[in-house]
């Protein structure tokens, strides 16, 4: 006895005998209809799903079930250039690919899986910018204002909006996977902008509101430069950027920042204003240091003399530099005992001579010099006692010259101005050396003693 199965029978000692395919085993369906129904059907940029059967370094072959494998050459495997197909499907594995061309010119049906991705990833994409949602992927690429990243699609991530604050280095991203959001959305210019600031300051924003609410007015905080721009500098606090404004950088005129601050370096600042409304602190630099005209003020006083340098003309007089950073006007009126037209009548840009402080105001910042008052004579501040030596001061601080045969009329003598014309040659040093070994030189009576009228010997220049 014989067992029958749809496959065949058995007979009683266990050998098989084939189920005969008869004539009409198809039915009513012809030979050629049956292999038709095995080959799927699809047209020009249809979605189709395959096995992946081969990987060539240049292509990769998909069975989708057609006459033939389809071909995806490798730069249709990827939005990211020059990879190894090998890193990006494996054998075995089942994907999607669109169909680029059923028939090349070898015959070939060409495929595309960064295309069939591309369509999918555009949906998603759509609805994630609908609902104000986050997308998440590898940065693949550098380029020209900003980064690359790979989220089924190219998505552009411009530089200013990589952190809270702009980023100058983006190489060290390469590779990092990021969140961001869509900020920009435009299929058919290809074009998707996102902005990982926004999703940083939406995930951070109690964080930020904590440290503004700890941040008061007057406080001195200690961060590090950011970045350097035209209208001034931003500094890191450890938790938000605040701005020293160019103006708050230094007691000097400052042309640009960078004069004064670089990236990277650690400043010790003051806080002078919290807007928590529009998340913005402004910091100062200079209120951390000391205040050059307060320090001018506690050390000099109206009536003495001091030495400067003559920085700028208007119609109206002289500016002249006094102190680091410390500037006071010479009236055009108190430039000289007789009449001046034009302050450049008496002084030029880049000259130095005594002037005497008439008016000091420090609240306004203003200081009053006269040349005019300064020939007269009076005291000499204490740092040029100092500087010029006490030979030309007495006991009171007077300036009392470099002779004691002053000439009567006030005008230069000679001896006056060859000393003069001699420290503006030579400099300060040079000079109080020359004034020295005048002073060592033999009392009157000695054939080699010098007149007080005398000006300074060969052989004291030129060891001067």
């Amino acid at each position: 006895m014989s067992e029958t199965t749809e496959f065949g029978s058995f007979t009683d000692a266990g050998e098989y005998i084939p189920r005969i395919v008869v004539e009409n085993d198809l039915g009513s369906m012809s030979f050629e209809e049956a292999i038709d129904g095995t080959v799927v059907e699809f047209s020009d940029g249809d979605l189709v799903k395959g096995t992946v059967v081969r990987i060539d370094r240049d292509e990769v072959l998909l069975d989708i079930g057609f006459k033939s494998e389809g071909v995806i050459p490798s730069r249709e495997l990827s939005i990211r250039n020059g990879v190894d197909p090998s890193e990006i499907v494996s054998l075995g594995e089942e994907i999607e690919a669109l169909v680029l061309q059923k028939e090349d010119q070898e015959g070939r049906l060409v495929l595309s899986k960064k295309r069939a991705q591309y369509e999918r990833a555009w949906g998603r994409i759509e609805e994630v910018k609908e609902a104000e949602g986050v997308v998440s992927g590898l940065v693949i690429e550098v380029v020209k204002g900003g980064l690359i990243v790979d989220i089924g699609l190219r998505g552009f991530l411009p530089a200013s909006l990589v952190e809270l604050r702009r980023v100058r280095d983006l190489a060290p991203y390469i590779g990092m996977e990021l969140e961001a959001k869509i900020i920009e959305l435009d299929k058919n210019r290809n074009n998707v902008v996102l902005s990982r600031r926004a999703w940083l300051e939406e995930t951070q924003k109690d964080q930020r509101d904590s440290f503004l609410d700890n941040l008061k007015p007057g406080e001195k905080r200690s961060g590090v430069v950011s970045s350097v721009v035209s209208f001034g500098a931003f500094v890191d606090l450890g938790g938000m950027d605040g701005l020293i404004h160019v103006s708050e950088l230094s007691w000097k005129h400052v042309d640009h920042p960078s004069s004064v601050v670089t990236v990277g370096d650690e400043v010790d600042v003051e806080v002078l204003e919290v807007d928590r409304e529009r998340e913005r602190i402004s910091l100062s630099l200079k209120a951390t240091q000391t205040d050059p005209w307060q320090e001018f003020a506690n050390s000099h006083q109206v009536g003495e003399l001091v030495y400067g340098r003559v920085t700028k003309l208007v119609p109206f007089g002289s500016f002249v530099q006094v102190g680091p950073g410390i500037e006071g006007l010479v009236h055009i009126s108190e430039m000289s005992a007789h009449h001046v037209d034009l302050p450049e009548q008496v002084v030029t840009p880049g000259e130095e001579l005594w002037v005497k402080i008439i008016d000091l105001d420090l609240q306004r910042r203003r200081i009053s010099l006269s040349i005019k008052q300064a020939a007269e004579g009076g005291v000499v501040a204490a740092e040029y006692q100092a500087a010029f030596g006490e030979h030309q001061y007495d006991s009171s601080g007077n300036f009392i010259g470099e002779f004691e045969d002053m000439a009567a009329d006030g005008e230069e003598s000679e001896a006056e101005r060859a000393w003069r014309e001699y420290y503006e040659e030579h400099g300060e040093e040079a000079y109080r050396q020359a004034i020295a070994e005048y002073e060592e030189q033999p009392a009157d009576g000695d054939s080699s003693a010098a007149s007080s009228d005398e000006t300074p010997s060969a052989e004291v220049a030129e060891e001067a």
